[in-house]
């Protein structure tokens, strides 16, 4: 099957509230200008040099999401574009893109990873860590940030019992969050889920899907 189609195959599947981002880490720019021509227009990236590379080659319209772990010394070279950042695991990371978005007069719109996976590699915050965050005061200093969200991956695993039980657990805890009111913080998004387990995800009330594989085919 082509990208489009793929893209189409996708798109079918999901309801009107949920977002595709196609995960194009380590694809070449031809791919990600098919995916854009099938009609795709927001593209995932893990790492930061690759975003940058890519952005200027690529249309305007382009939303570039940044999924990867991000390290406070990369946020500089995308602050100028980048539309969200999906892997916020620090207020340090925070703190960094606020000076960052400052420079460029902008508010950058950042989820909080959560770790919700049994892998003890993943990064994120757990429930009680996001929590004090999002009541802290240390928000009040940073006018260029807006959380709008969460965002977690499930374990690597086909036990689909346990995968679905991960995500709703972290929907829980959306539905939780999302009733504190600062001026920063304004839950929209939830992002869950990727080419192995979007359907899952959408089921638990995914509002975003990174997908990559589905659409591209496996990564060489």
């Amino acid at each position: 099957m082509t990208i489009a189609a793929n893209i189409q195959s996708i798109e079918d599947q999901l309801p009107a509230h949920t977002k595709l981002i196609a995960v194009t880490k380590t694809k070449p720019v031809a791919l990600l200008q098919e995916a854009y021509d099938a009609g795709c227009r927001r593209f995932g990236e893990n790492k930061v040099q690759e975003m940058t590379e890519k952005q200027p080659l690529l249309p305007t319209d382009v939303e570039w999401h940044l999924i990867g772990h991000l390290q406070t010394n990369k946020v500089k070279y995308m602050a100028s574009f980048v539309s969200l950042i999906h892997s916020v695991d620090s207020l340090k990371v925070l703190q960094e893109i606020n000076k960052q978005a400052a420079r460029h007069q902008r508010v950058i719109d950042c989820l909080l990873q959560i770790h919700i996976a049994q892998e003890e590699t993943k990064f994120g915050f757990d429930e009680a860590e996001a929590e004090a965050l999002l009541n802290g005061p240390e928000l009040d200093q940073l006018p260029n940030v807006r959380i709008v969200g969460l965002m977690g991956m499930a374990t690597n695993t086909d036990d689909e019992t346990q995968i679905r039980r991960e995500f709703r657990s972290l929907k829980k805890l959306y539905d939780r969050l999302g009733g504190i009111q600062r001026p920063n913080v304004a839950f929209t998004e939830l992002s869950m889920g990727m080419s192995s387990d979007y359907l899952i995800a959408i089921e638990e009330g995914s509002t975003m899907v990174r997908v990559g594989s589905a659409i591209f085919g496996t990564r060489n």
